[in-house]
C-alpha cells in the first residue's frame, strides 16, 4: 500500500516510541540520490541498570559501532529521514515495513505475529564463529581443544571480519531485491575463486547456515591437492551436500552462474580472472581482495608528469600501480552496471593486503562522465588493464547499449 512519506515516517516514529513493545528497528538500503551515514543501522531496546535504553548499532560495511541512548535522547525522525530506503519496525505483536520508492513514495507492508523482546545487553563483541567449531579444528585454525592457534589468529580474524562485511551486504541486497530470497528449493550460490585451504569457503557456509540462510558453496582452486583435502574435510564434517570443491582454472571453470563471487588474495591477474568470471557469470555480489599487482607495474614506462617524482622510487611506483590497478578495476565494474565501493576489510596488523572491492549488481547504466574518466585515465598512463582485455566484449556492449 502506498502512503505519503511524511505520514509513514510519523507512524514509524510512534511505533518506535512504544518502547515497552519494541523488538527492533532496521534501517538499510539507500534512497535515490541520497547518501546514508552508514550502510545499516539496527536499534533495539536494552535494560541497563534497570533503565530502558535504545541500543543503536551502525555498520559501515567495514566495522560496527554501538552506542546506547535514553529514548528521549535519540532523534528517531532524523534517523528515519537520512536517506535509508528500507525501514523495518518490529513490535511484540507485529511489524511495519516501509520501502521508499525512487519517486519518494512510501510503500507500506504491515503484518501480525508474535515477536520476542530481548532486553539483555552484551558489552562483549560477539564472535560470528565459535573457535571450537569443528570446521575451524579441521582446517587447522583451532587446536583439538577448540582454541585458536596463535599462528592462525590473523587468518581467523580475516574470516571473522569478512563475514561482518558479508552479512549486512547480503541482507541489504535481499531486501532491495538485488538477490532472490533464498529457499531450500532455491538456495543462494556462492563461488570462492582460488579458495586454497578454504578457510573462507567453510566459514561462509557455516555462518550462513547458522543464520538459517539456505546456501550452496563451491570452492575452486587449480591445485588438485587442495580439492582433495577440502573435499575430505567436507565429508568428515558431513556437509558435502552443501559444499563442494573443484580443481579448475578460474578462467576455465565449468560453472557458469552464481549469486555471489568471492576472491580473497588471488595473485596478480588471477584477481582479474575472478572478476571477469563473476561478471560473465552474472554474479550479483562480488567480494574481491586483490593480491600483488605486477601487470600494470610492468606497463608503467611513460609516466605522465608530474607523477614521475613518485614513480622514480621503486616502492612508491609499486604502491601507485597497486592503487591504479584497483581504481581501474572498480571503474570497469561501474561501467558494467555495478555499484562499487573500496573498503579496508581488516586492520593492517593482520595482513598488508587488506583492501576489498565490494560490488553489487544494480544494472544501472553508466553515465558518459564515468566512461570519459576511465578513458582519460588509461590514456594518461598508457596502460591496458588485464580486466579490460578479459571483459572487452562486455565493455563495448555497455558503451553502445
Amino acid at each position: 500500500m502506498a502512503m505519503a512519506l511524511v505520514e509513514a515516517l510519523s507512524e514509524a516514529v510512534a511505533l518506535i516510541g512504544e518502547t515497552q513493545n519494541l523488538v527492533r528497528v532496521v534501517l538499510s538500503g539507500r534512497r535515490r540520490n541520497m547518501q546514508t551515514p552508514t550502510e545499516r543501522i539496527d536499534i533495539r531496546p536494552v535494560l541497563i541498570k534497570e533503565q530502558l535504553h535504545l541500543h543503536v548499532i551502525e555498520n559501515d560495511g567495514r566495522q560496527t559501532t554501538a552506542k546506547n541512548y535514553l529514548p528521549n535522547q535519540l532523534d528517531v525522525l532524523s534517523l528515519l529521514n537520512c536517506g535509508y530506503a528500507n525501514i523495518l519496525v518490529e513490535q511484540t505483536t507485529g511489524s511495519l515495513s516501509i520501502r521508499i520508492s525512487k519517486k519518494g513514495e512510501a510503500l507500506i507492508t504491515r503484518s501480525q505475529g508474535s515477536n520476542e523482546q530481548v532486553l539483555t545487553h552484551d558489552k562483549n563483541k560477539n564472535r560470528l564463529l565459535n573457535s571450537a567449531d569443528p570446521f575451524l579444528v579441521e582446517v587447522g585454525i583451532s587446536d583439538a581443544k577448540g582454541i585458536i592457534k596463535p599462528s592462525k589468529s590473523d587468518k581467523y580474524m580475516q574470516v571473522e571480519e569478512f563475514l561482518r562485511i558479508l552479512a549486512p551486504t547480503l541482507g541489504n541486497a535481499i531486501e532491495a531485491g538485488q538477490l532472490h530470497k533464498p529457499t531450500s528449493a532455491k538456495p543462494l550460490t556462492i563461488i570462492d575463486l582460488g579458495c586454497g585451504h578454504a578457510y573462507l569457503t567453510f566459514g561462509a557456509l557455516q555462518y550462513l547456515q547458522a543464520q538459517n540462510i539456505p546456501v550452496k558453496v563451491v570452492g575452486i582452486d587449480i591445485r588438485t591437492k587442495s580439492r582433495d583435502r577440502n573435499s575430505a574435510i567436507a565429508q568428515k564434517l558431513g556437509i558435502e551436500k552443501s559444499i563442494e570443491f573443484r580443481a579448475e582454472e578460474i578462467s576455465e571453470s565449468t560453472i557458469s552462474a552464481t549469486d555471489i563471487a568471492i576472491a580473497l588474495h588471488a595473485c596478480d591477474t588471477a584477481t582479474d580472472d575472478a572478476i571477469a568470471w563473476a561478471v560473465q557469470s552474472e554474479a550479483k555480489l562480488l567480494f574481491i581482495a586483490p593480491c600483488c599487482h605486477h601487470d600494470l607495474q610492468s606497463q608503467l614506462s611513460e609516466i605522465p608528469e608530474p607523477w614521475s617524482m613518485l614513480t622514480k622510487h621503486g616502492l612508491m611506483k609499486e604502491r601507485i600501480s597497486d592503487l591504479l590497478t584497483d581504481a581501474l578495476r572498480a571503474q570497469i565494474l561501474r561501467l558494467l552496471g555495478y555499484r562499487v565501493d573500496v573498503i579496508e576489510f581488516i586492520g593492517g596488523e593482520h595482513t598488508p593486503r587488506n583492501l576489498m572491492i565490494r560490488a553489487v549488481k544494480t544494472g544501472a547504466k553508466a553515465d558518459a562522465h564515468d566512461r570519459a574518466k576511465y578513458e582519460e585515465m588509461i590514456a594518461m598512463w598508457k596502460v591496458k588493464p588485464a580486466l579490460a582485455e578479459r571483459l572487452e566484449k562486455e565493455l563495448v556492449s555497455s558503451a553502445t547499449a
